[in-house]
Formats: C-alpha cells, structure tokens, sequence
C-alpha cells in the first residue's frame, strides 16, 4: 500500500510503500511517555520503501533496558514524532500511523508489550462520544 506522510506544521514530508498487515499498538511505558498518549500505533517499513520529501527531523536516541540504542525521529519545529529507526544504517523505519494521511486505513494487527497496558484504553466502546469539542 502506498501512503504519504507528513508532520503537523508539513515541514517534514515523506511517502513510503508498505505492507498493512505490520501496523501494530505499543503498550510500552516508553511509547505511552513519548506519544503522551496509552499507546502508539506504528508501521514497519523497510527502508529502501521509505522516501523523505522535505524537511529534516530531529533525533533523540533512546537507550532500552537491554543496552540496545533506538532513534526516535521527530520534527524540530512542532514536535510530531514521525518515525524510529536503528541509530546506524536503519534497515526499516517504524512510521508513526497518526502521521499518516491513510491512516484511516491502518487497522492495527497486532498489540505488543501489553502488560504495560492502561486497563481502560483497550475497551473505549461504551464512553461518551461528541462530534467536536
């Protein structure tokens, strides 16, 4: 599937071709602080599918409990987290789906570290919906 992407200011733009059966939600405690939000959903891509348009992200390396080094790629002017990679010649880019201009189209198939979950964030069903604020 061909998506494009861009960060909330559009400073930042990229497409990239992608398989949606990788779309998956990261219960992780990392994820919940990096995303302010009780999860993030995301999207492998492999790099060579992967293409930059414009701008230049920023890179803030995070070390995991194991050692291993991740960067975390966002953009400089308004702070929308855009992608992670491997900190050195990244084989695929994990693409932050709410980025995503079909994301509407991204059903997550997968949810990972859910130990970590929020309780309430995986059954949102029966809370009270508004169209707008």
């Amino acid at each position: 599937m061909h998506v494009t992407g861009k960060c909330h200011c559009g400073d930042i733009s990229y497409e990239a071709d992608l398989d949606p059966s990788m779309v998956s939600i990261c219960h992780c405690t990392d994820c919940q602080m990096m995303s302010g939000s009780p999860y993030r959903v995301s999207v492998r891509v492999p790099a060579e599918q992967f293409q930059m348009h414009s701008g230049i992200p920023k890179t803030y390396i995070k070390t995991a409990e194991s050692g291993s080094k991740r960067a975390h790629s966002f953009c400089p002017n308004c702070g929308t987290p855009v992608y992670s990679s491997d900190v050195t010649d990244p084989k695929s880019y994990s693409l932050r789906v709410g980025c995503l201009d079909q994301r509407d189209h991204l059903i997550p198939q997968k949810q990972i570290w859910h130990q970590s979950s929020v309780p309430w964030s995986t059954n949102i069903a029966n809370i009270t919906k508004l169209t707008k604020q």
